[in-house]
């Protein structure tokens, strides 16, 4: 057995191997430390090898998709052999002979199919990155639903496509850099030659050429083709469905590289939780296809304002019909995941209970179809479009219909799915395996009657099968030779007895549930080849279910909320009036409060705003909000605005917040500077960039330098649609010399010494930071922001007199030679620190209350 066990553990590599031992998948050697230790379980021992302990674990067979779901997520792949003989088989082999076991399936990350390994709402894509005549090309898929693309890309932008896609795994050939924050496997060079795989790819969809799918580079083909052979090589034998490859360009989407995505939280926060991200806010859809298709449209906004406007022309048209809107979502919650149920079947992994689903779901998608075709509103495009897409399934559904029960189960083994009628022979099986309890209880009565012993029972056990049990002390009339009755065993008060009578029958009773499992068995294959047969047409039927689920979501989203409908064509306006955060605004309406709304117009006068304001103003909201208004409107949303007037933007660039990057050895500053350099090559007239606070992690005068530059690359080289907030005030002085420049400020007010934040945004410019006021809403002692206020005085005016912005500071106690040893004293703070308020009459408290107030009037004044 540990030879057979060695051999399958070289085929599986770097796998661990879930070796099939009766009921339980044990790993042994190296495999169980390992395994042991990502899953917490007991590490012990089985024989030994070479003269050493073979350390072993194990778990359950019937429960180990939990460990494997385990394993997965902490970034193993695991190789699952099977017995693939019957024992009897092996026993007829002779000698140390052991079961056949082979290696079924590989499990890795990226080729998951099993709904209970899967988030149902996300995609779990596998990724090959490929590379041939100069070029890169991507080709992805998702095996839970049949998902296969590829597109072209530059170098430049792997990341930004990577960052789109999210894969759980990503191919690289063997030799080559592999790109950072990915799961990766590295896979032979052969693996990535396009010729092959493009021989590859025809074989595999049975064509002669691939002209019919696109005109896919060497580089896609490269990377299809080492897809499709790692497929093949995890999956075995099993026939994983895939769609023909499909093209996507990137210029057809809104590029988003993966810094921006990470600022702007569209499908994660940056502590990479989903709740909180802006997919977390706006999604109300009510299937797991509605919700990896919006997933996927939030990651890939659109570039054409004829698309867009199709996306949002069915959108109005739900936000038009609530009723319509509230029946179709009820209908929809009732359909299951058509796309995963035949990934499943087609990988060979699928249950009755998957036949069920797609029996129930394509039912329920032809209702819906009648639902949506007899509405008397004028049908918009997409719908129309849609609606052509769903069935006809009727021959399937009445084929499911007659053929299974209600509820199937969720194991062929077990039987009990086929319902009664749709097979006579089966029933005929059926009824002798399951009236075999009557058969036996008449059998009983007969030999009750036979034998005179009231007592005597027809028992069954899995060591003797049905046998005849009689008390000791009435044993002896059967154990005479002529009684019919033959002596099993012997036990203490009870002796146990077969006859041929009870033989036969129980042998008739194994056979039928034998051959009615077997006829379930060969029942569940031909309906699976029968749905696989229609598997295209379901598969579009629900892409077009997930689309109306998206629209009729973002539609219940646009009613709840008061959103609008956004003009989105082929120009460079960006006009946003009463604007506001959608994530933001959902927070603060779960606490009963208001978002304040702000205006936002980029036109070609002034296109490049210059923000400035207090920290904790609402410069990064404002400045966050205007890029989501972007992306929800490109996606074929409406937005949380009064109105909108947006030019399509080829790029969406953010640089927003502080982080380092210490994997890598990047400090705050270096990757904000790689950041704004990547936003200074790749931005277009036709890109909408965030900045904020571009230059802060270095010193004052090469901050606002750097600063001073960008602004300038930004507004003559670039022409991009720009906001820009920094805390330089100099810049300011940018906009009497550079036409495009806009000044707006964050409207804040001071009240009795506190800081009001009023969240407004104003044409003009802030007239100090205020970040003295902020530190002390922060809680920082008063006695370092008394401090601060003394340095700060005593450095504007140091610079007012020379220019030098440390000029002034010599003069300082803290910094000159002569400092004394105790920092100064408030006189208030020393006056209320001698009261002794027990000790004073009314009268004398009063007068001391007015001293207090004249000296907290005359401000300022120190002692020392």
């Amino acid at each position: 057995m540990i030879e057979q066990y060695l051999a399958l553990k070289a085929e599986a590599a770097d796998s661990l191997l879930f070796f099939r031992m009766g009921d339980f998948y044990e790993m042994f050697f190296q495999d169980a430390v390992a395994a042991t230790a990502a899953l917490d379980i007991a590490l012990t021992k089985r024989g030994q090898y070479m003269g050493e302990d073979i350390p072993m674990c194990g778990v359950p067979a019937h429960s180990h998709e939990t460990y494997l779901a385990r394993l997965i997520s902490k970034g193993f792949r695991v190789a699952i052999a099977e017995q693939v003989e019957d024992p009897a088989e092996a026993r007829k082999r002779g000698g140390k002979s052991v079961v056949r076991r082979a290696v079924v399936r590989v499990v890795t990350p990226g080729t998951l199919t099993e709904e209970t390994l899967l988030d149902a709402r996300s995609a779990n894509r596998l990724a090959a990155l490929g590379e041939a005549e100069g070029r890169m090309g991507l080709a992805w898929c998702d095996l839970s639903s049949g998902e296969f693309m590829t597109a072209p890309v530059d170098a430049a932008l792997v990341g930004a496509e990577l960052a789109r896609l999210r894969p759980a795994e990503l191919l690289v050939a063997e030799g080559r850099e592999p790109p950072p924050g990915h799961l990766v496997a590295m896979r032979p060079r052969g693996d990535f030659d396009s010729t092959a795989g493009e021989r590859g790819l025809c074989r595999r969809f049975e064509v002669g050429t691939l002209e019919g799918f696109g005109a896919f580079t060497r580089a896609e083909l490269a990377a299809a083709g080492a897809l499709i052979a790692f497929v093949e090589a995890t999956q075995k034998d099993a026939a994983v469905r895939l769609r023909p490859p499909a093209r996507h360009l990137p210029e057809s989407a809104m590029l988003i590289d993966a810094a921006t995505r990470a600022s702007l939280e569209l499908a994660e926060t940056q502590a990479g939780s989903r709740k909180g991200s802006l997919l977390d806010c706006i999604d109300l859809t009510v299937t797991g296809a509605g919700a990896r298709r919006l997933a996927a449209d939030l990651a890939a906004p659109l570039t054409d304002p004829d698309a867009i406007a199709h996306r949002l022309d069915l959108l109005g048209w739900f936000v038009g019909a609530p009723t319509i809107r509230e029946r179709v979502r009820a209908a929809l919650k009732r359909i299951a995941d058509i796309e995963r149920a035949l990934g499943r079947l087609s990988a060979g992994r699928g249950s009755p209970r998957d036949l069920g689903l797609l029996r129930d779901a394509l039912s329920g998608a032809l209702d819906l179809k009648r639902l949506l075709s007899e509405s008397r509103l004028g049908v918009p495009a997409m719908l129309a479009e849609c609606l052509g897409r769903i069935g006809p399934h009727g021959a399937l559904v009445e084929g499911l219909a007659a053929a299974l029960v209600a509820e199937p189960g969720f194991s062929v083994s077990d039987g009990g799915f086929i319902a009664e009628g749709f097979d006579p022979a089966l029933d005929e099986l059926r009824g002798l395996a399951q009236d075999g309890r009557r058969h036996i209880a008449a059998l009983e009565a007969r030999y009750r009657e036979a034998t005179g012993i009231a007592a005597l029972k027809i028992r069954h056990n899995n060591v003797l099968g049905y046998h005849v049990e009689v008390a000791a002390r009435h044993a002896d009339p059967l154990m005479a030779a002529d009684s019919g009755f033959t002596h099993r065993q012997t036990l203490a008060g009870v002796v146990r007895f077969n006859s041929v009578d009870l033989a036969d029958l129980a042998a008739r009773i194994a056979e039928a549930s034998t051959k009615a499992l077997a006829a379930e068995t060969a029942h569940f294959a031909a309906l699976r080849e029968t749905v696989l047969e229609e598997a295209d047409a379901a598969g579009d039927t629900a892409g077009a279910l997930a689309r109306i689920d998206v629209a009729a979501a973002l539609a219940e989203l646009a009613a709840r909320g008061g959103w609008v409908r956004p003009a989105v064509d082929a120009g460079t306006a960006f006009d946003i009036r009463g604007g506001r955060h959608p994530v933001v605004e959902a927070a603060l309406g779960a606490k009963r409060e208001a978002f304040v709304s702000n205006d936002c117009d980029l036109g070609p006068e002034r296109r490049l705003w210059l923000l400035t304001g207090p920290n904790m103003a609402g410069k990064s909201t404002f400045l966050r909000q205007n890029a989501l208004l972007a992306v929800l409107a490109q996606t074929g949303s409406f937005v949380p605005a009064a109105s909108a007037h947006i030019g399509v933007v080829d790029r969406l660039f953010s640089r927003v917040g502080a982080s380092d990057n210490l994997a890598e050895g990047r400090s705050t500053f270096m990757v904000e500077m790689v950041e704004t350099a990547a936003i200074l090559r790749q931005a277009t007239p036709r890109s909408l960039v965030i900045l904020d606070e571009v230059g802060r992690g270095t010193s004052t005068y090469d901050g606002l330098a750097i600063a001073w530059a960008v602004v300038e690359a930004v507004h003559d080289s670039l022409a991009s649609r720009c906001l820009f907030a920094t805390h330089y005030h100099e810049l300011t002085a940018l906009a009497g010399r550079l036409s495009a420049v806009h000044l707006a400020t964050v409207k804040v007010r001071e009240w009795k010494g506190d800081l009001v934040f009023l969240h407004e945004v104003i044409a003009g410019a802030a007239d100090r930071s205020y970040g003295l006021a902020v530190a002390r809403l922060a809680g920082l002692p008063a006695a370092v922001t008394h401090r601060a206020s003394e340095v700060l005085t005593r450095l504007e005016q140091g610079k007012a007199k020379t220019g030098g912005i440390a000029a002034g500071l010599g003069d300082l106690p803290l910094f000159s030679a002569a400092a004394p040893a105790t920092p100064a004293r408030d006189a208030l703070r020393d006056a209320l620190a001698a009261l002794r308020p027990d000790e004073m009459s009314p009268r004398a408290a009063l007068d001391t209350l007015y001293d207090l107030k004249r000296l907290a009037d005359a401000g300022g004044e120190t002692i020392s």
